[in-house]
């Protein structure tokens, strides 16, 4: 790895840790980087790997794709948009080549499945199915949204729960759909009986 994505990697713990810190104790309380992003950014690597893609470009777009999480900026549903914006400083702010930004600034954009928005590069496919794979790892997480945040009894919540990972599965390149299938099936099976 080298010195720039190990720079982003130290940016994102440090904004997570001071997130989850500042939520300590409510119901936002939330470590972004341990509970999403180290997912992501090793699923990235394991799809990448014997494709002719710009590591480099993925790594750090892995680590940025949500950026805009444990921020103050806007609603949640737009962290793709304030993402892009805040990779591009970060990134500009350490002289990184103006045109590799741009292609960070795209999987960032692009990374979210419920936005219908074009992807055009393999980089930018394979971040949106890295961060659709990591919510197979995180499912407590999404009970706890919907019975902890969201107040959902046990039937409604499971429900959404059940709805989600369907619409997940169905935003992967077939590719990962296949590598992906005997799993989502098995979490299927034993979570919505």
């Amino acid at each position: 790895m080298n010195n720039i994505v190990e720079l982003m990697k130290e940016e994102i713990i440090n904004r997570s840790n001071k997130f989850e810190e500042k939520t300590k104790g409510t119901k936002d309380e939330y470590n972004i980087y341990k509970e999403h992003i180290q997912y992501v950014y090793n699923y990235v690597c394991l799809l990448s790997k014997g494709q002719d893609v710009d590591h480099e470009v993925l790594e750090l777009s892995a680590l940025l794709h949500d950026i805009a999480v444990p921020s103050e900026y806007g609603d949640i549903e737009e962290h793709h948009i304030y993402g892009e914006k805040i990779a591009e400083e970060l990134l500009t702010k350490l002289k990184y080549p103006r045109e590799k930004i741009e292609l960070v600034k795209k999987c960032v954009l692009n990374h979210r499945g419920s936005t219908k928005l074009n992807r055009e590069s393999i980089e930018e496919q394979c971040v949106a199915d890295a961060d659709v794979m990591a919510h197979f790892d995180c499912i407590p997480d999404l009970f706890s949204l919907v019975y902890h945040d969201k107040n959902m009894n046990i039937k409604d919540g499971a429900e959404y729960v059940k709805k989600k990972l369907e619409r997940d599965f169905e935003k992967l390149s077939p590719a990962t759909k296949e590598r992906l299938k005997d799993r989502y099936d098995t979490i299927m099976k034993v979570l919505f009986i």
